[in-house]
């Protein structure tokens, strides 16, 4: 029995999503531009912009030492005709050294990932993760290192860990990225349902 066109659009996508993450964190950069429509976009706390350019800042921040990894849990995804939306929970890992101790800064939330079928294809049009909840953790059973209150202040609650150790080691951090409620991610939301309806 053959599987239904909305069961195999769901299957699809759902392997685009998972090789995002795999081949993002391997490096493996041609792969990784097979999940995008070329006018693709990802959103990020440390950088947003067209996905060449992800690639580029992406690459560069590995070779001085950025370690940024993702890991996946379950999806649900809606279709319609030939767009589709994804919701995956994940997680950003980020290994650095904090004020002289080598933490790990763990952020769970949400791919939402907004998809279109082109040429028959699907591929990936935005990537705008959900930051719902951070910690930052030593590796090693050390107590863990003084933080500056000010600068953690500074943003918001669902990354305010992830957002601390990126500026220090350089990024400028957008503030206002969707958390696990409020305008932001409600304004996504009604982005999301705007682009199932066309």
């Amino acid at each position: 029995m053959s599987e239904e066109p909305a069961a195999a659009d769901r299957r699809e996508i759902r392997e685009l999503v998972e090789n995002w993450a795999v081949w993002r964190d391997a490096r493996d950069w041609n792969r990784f531009r097979t999940v995008w429509h070329a006018d693709g976009h990802m959103m990020a706390t440390w950088w947003q912009g067209p996905y060449e350019e992800f690639i580029r800042v992406s690459q560069e921040g590995w070779d001085r030492g950025v370690r940024i990894l993702h890991f996946l849990g379950g999806s649900s995804i809606e279709t319609s005709g030939d767009r589709a939306l994804a919701q995956t929970k994940m997680t950003i890992t980020q290994r650095v050294t904090v004020h002289d101790v080598l933490c790990d800064v763990v952020c769970t939330g949400r791919f939402y990932d907004f998809l279109a079928r082109r040429d028959g294809r699907w591929g990936l049009v935005l990537r705008q993760p959900i930051y719902e909840i951070d910690r930052l953790t030593p590796v090693s059973p050390v107590p863990g290192p003084p933080l500056d209150p000010e600068l953690l202040a500074r943003f918001p609650a669902g990354y305010r860990h992830l957002a601390y150790v990126q500026t220090l080691v350089g990024y400028e951090v957008k503030r206002d990225m969707p958390g696990l409620e409020g305008p932001e991610l409600e304004r996504l939301y009604e982005q999301g349902a705007e682009w199932l309806r066309g």
